[in-house]
């Protein structure tokens, strides 16, 4: 089966960089070149921007690269994917883009292949999985950044307080667990975010933990399976409605479940690494545990990742391809992902996080990555059916929501939509 990695999306606020290349070369002439990157911030406070991150990593290449400079602009995640769309539709694309998706700009042979930029040894350092979900029709234009996995995350106190003994392990656990918490008071037993923030990473979760996906062996949508169909029956039937996720989901973000997870408010939910931070930070105790599926834990988790992408546009290749080589080395991929609570996106860099124990605590995270499925990222029509999952799930397990219906809805636009496009 060819799996869909990672697009951390969700999974953190985030920043759009302009980095400023010069040097000679690349058939740019002559003198100087500027190159321009626009990349995603992963910080949550000034304090912690990515800006520092690439400030000092640009110093450092300039150092190495006399006549190369490195400029950092810095823009949030609610804006990094349009300010990229904006500048290419005008004909002022960057030469490095780190955001969300690639496919499209890769359909319309925008960018270079990742053989075109890197050194053969930094292209095949990429963890395997990562880099075939950077590929657009069997060429790799996607290089993978931040890479993050998913786990069940539940507050340890609040479950002693109810009771119980031991986390989750299948759907009965959970609804059993939540009716426990929901009677000691628990504010929101579960937290189902299915609002517009992440709708799309939420809903591949619960399909992965039913035995399903978004895209089968081959890669053709299979929405509205019958595994996707009985997933959202369940979670409509017996845990929305019976009040055991605390608010309506389709109101819920990510980022307000995380704060709740935070302020002691609820009893579980699923959660990508960075969430821990933001526990520790709160002084919660908490655990994680594979992602509870229909009879035991789920044979898969959720991966998503964040594409650096390079444009043909300004003709800078063998600039790009330098600082992208730097970008990627052990040190800087480790320093970046350790910051931050990502997994690195390469095989030298996750071995060397799984022999450090400063970094037990990402150690189940990133043993999960090899095995995880992604977004179809490699597909034109995935921003369209993610916009329109975002629009619709939430709903689908409300007091009048249909998820057949709406399932087999999202799965006709998708159909539409690949054919149209692919």
């Amino acid at each position: 089966m060819q799996r869909r990695y990672l697009s951390l999306a969700a999974a953190a606020t985030a920043t759009t960089m302009t980095l400023t290349l010069t040097g000679c070369g690349g058939g740019s002439g002559d003198g100087d070149v500027t190159l321009k990157l626009i990349a995603a911030d992963y910080g949550d406070s000034e304090a912690n921007s990515s800006q520092h991150y690439w400030d000092q990593l640009a110093r450092a290449f300039e150092k190495k690269n006399p006549g190369i400079k490195v400029d950092v602009e810095v823009d949030s995640w609610t804006n990094v994917d349009k300010h990229v769309e904006d500048l290419v539709k005008a004909g002022k694309a960057p030469d490095l883009a780190q955001i969300g998706a690639y496919a499209d700009y890769a359909a319309k042979g925008k960018l270079y292949s990742a053989d075109q930029l890197l050194s053969i040894p930094v292209q095949a350092d990429f963890t395997p999985a990562l880099a075939e979900t950077g590929e657009y029709h069997r060429v790799q234009y996607g290089l993978p950044f931040g890479a993050s996995t998913r786990r069940l995350f539940y507050n340890k106190k609040l479950f002693t307080q109810a009771g119980i003994t031991s986390p989750p392990k299948t759907w009965d656990d959970i609804a059993h667990d939540a009716a426990l918490l929901k009677a000691h008071g628990v504010k929101m037993p579960y937290a189902l975010p299915l609002g517009p923030e992440e709708t799309q990473a939420e809903t591949l979760m619960w399909m992965l933990s039913g035995g399903g996906s978004y895209t089968d062996s081959i890669g053709k949508y299979q929405i509205n399976s019958s595994q996707n169909i009985e997933t959202f029956n369940w979670l409509k039937n017996d845990l929305v409605g019976k009040g055991l996720t605390g608010s309506d989901p389709a109101k819920l973000n990510r980022e307000d479940a995380f704060a709740g997870f935070a302020a002691g408010d609820v009893g579980m939910l699923n959660g990508h690494p960075t969430l821990m931070k933001q526990a520790e930070a709160k002084g919660i105790d908490y655990g994680t545990v594979d992602l509870p599926g229909v009879n035991g834990p789920a044979k898969a988790t959720m991966g998503v990742a964040d594409w650096m992408m390079a444009f043909k546009q300004n003709g800078h290749r063998a600039e790009a391809g330098k600082f992208l080589d730097f970008v990627y080395s052990d040190k800087n991929v480790e320093k970046f992902s350790g910051e931050y609570g990502l997994l690195p996106v390469t095989t030298s860099a996750s071995q060397a996080m799984m022999a450090d124990d400063h970094y037990a605590k990402l150690h189940s995270f990133l043993k999960q990555l090899a095995g995880a499925e992604f977004y179809p990222a490699d597909k034109t029509s995935w921003p369209l059916v993610s916009k329109t999952i975002k629009a619709r799930m939430g709903a689908a397990v409300g007091p009048n929501g249909n998820p057949s219906g709406v399932l087999t809805d999202i799965q006709n636009t998708a159909d539409t939509e690949d054919n149209s496009g692919e």
